[in-house]
């Protein structure tokens, strides 16, 4: 199993990006997809995540209503489409991948997850 994110790049403050996630070797539509962060200096965090097999969406409270994550299985691919971009959102994006449901109280947890692609760099800057 095998996962890419891509999409990433140099972009200014307020402008829109969209990052995707493609598997290798297998459909997602039975797998769940966390997109995480990692900042320079910092911890990795939870951004996002999509329940391919549920439905259940979430978000970290520092991108809600910028960020919207997204699947198409037709194309087999996850999207995350990062709107009012700023400085802070710097920082490689990463997705990972498994078959486990996840909630609202653990979706966040990267350790939890089998399945980890490359990131892509998201520079926010002027």
């Amino acid at each position: 199993v095998q996962l890419q994110a891509s999409g990433g790049g140099l972009v200014q403050p307020g402008g829109s990006l969209q990052l995707s996630c493609a598997p290798s070797g297998f459909t997602l539509d039975s797998y769940n997809v966390g997109w995480f962060r990692q900042a320079p200096g910092k911890e990795r965090e939870g951004v996002s995540y999509i329940g391919n097999s549920d439905g259940r969406i979430y978000y970290a409270e520092s991108v809600k209503g910028r960020f919207t994550v997204s699947k198409d299985n037709v194309k087999n691919m996850v999207y995350l489409q990062m709107n009012r971009l700023k400085p802070e959102d710097t920082a490689v994006y990463s997705c990972a991948t498994d078959r486990r449901p996840r909630h609202g109280y653990n979706w966040y947890r990267q350790w939890t997850y089998d399945y980890w692609g490359q990131g892509t760099l998201v520079t926010v800057s002027s």
